[in-house]
């Protein structure tokens, strides 16, 4: 006896207790916002792959791949998502007061790299769940690129920095000096995220205007985690896609992943050989810095 493969629509909606014009409504409903998710993703990817590309250019390569869509929807798409005025301003205003925040200038570019806890990363990036997108912000230690914080939420705000450096200031012990580098976005311009970065004695330092690879470190890893773990997951909430990213990070690219910056070791493994290689009371200053 054949058996087809599905189901009609009408015997689907009787098996599922549902009547046909609720599925068609919710089909209706849902179908423009999966779109909508669609287009998102495949301008998201386009920008990872070319940092520097406005909305036309944007716009030019989605026609390219065949989907003919509105410039200013592009546009109005791209800035939701921070990838338009965020990295190219100097000023960002705040909605809770009228003066403008500090942007500092690329002091990282001159630093000579010879241990961890130098100089630490950051940078955020996006995350697509099923039917919406979420936001991944990380801290790298640029000299072993081991993650030493990160946070995953469902807004673009301050408060997702903050949690991704309070994580890292919780896992590593840090002394007054050591610097703190990202790019200009209003994130980490914010009043208390420069405050808590004051505080534990950090320089800061900002890539400059329209200067990705300024930040080169923490965007190689941004495009690690997302080819590696992000496009060849399907995360069905904010919990599966945390845990997910969590395993990644923890196990696969701090613990085992090979860098050739690295001499073909993991970060774990670089600042293990780190600590073999000093003195004692050195190595065990150091031991305690990377906790």
């Amino acid at each position: 006896m054949m058996q087809r493969e599905g189901f009609e629509i009408g015997e689907g909606c009787q098996i599922a207790g549902v009547s046909r014009a609720g599925f068609y409504r919710e089909f209706t409903e849902q179908a423009p916002r999966q779109a909508e998710i669609e287009l998102r993703d495949a301008i998201q990817r386009i920008v990872l792959e070319n940092r520097c590309y406005g909305y036309r250019r944007v716009a030019a390569e989605l026609r390219a791949q065949g989907r003919r869509e509105n410039r200013k929807r592009v546009l109005r798409l791209m800035r939701e998502d921070n990838l338009l005025a965020l990295r190219k301003r100097r000023f960002v205003s705040t909605t809770e007061s009228a003066h403008h925040l500090w942007v500092y200038p690329n002091m990282a570019a001159k630093l000579k790299l010879e241990r961890i806890n130098q100089l630490w990363v950051a940078d955020i990036t996006y995350v697509r769940l099923l039917q919406e997108f979420v936001y991944v912000a990380v801290i790298l230690d640029a000299y072993s690129r081991r993650v030493v914080g990160w946070h995953l939420g469902e807004h673009l705000d301050a408060q997702l920095t903050l949690q991704a450096l309070n994580r890292a200031l919780q896992q590593r012990s840090i002394e007054p000096g050591i610097m703190h580098h990202s790019d200009r976005g209003l994130q980490y311009c914010w009043q208390a995220y420069v405050e808590r970065l004051e505080e534990c004695g950090f320089r800061i330092s900002m890539s400059r205007k329209g200067r990705p690879w300024d930040n080169a470190k923490a965007e190689s890893f941004m495009k690690t985690l997302k080819c590696e773990e992000v496009y060849l997951s399907q995360y069905r909430d904010l919990v599966h896609a945390r845990e997910s990213i969590d395993e990644f990070i923890n196990e696969v690219y701090n613990g085992r992943r090979l860098h050739s910056a690295l001499q073909y070791r993991s970060p774990a493994q670089f600042e293990a050989a780190q600590t073999r290689q000093l003195p004692q009371p050195a190595a065990d200053s150091l031991q305690r810095l990377s906790l």
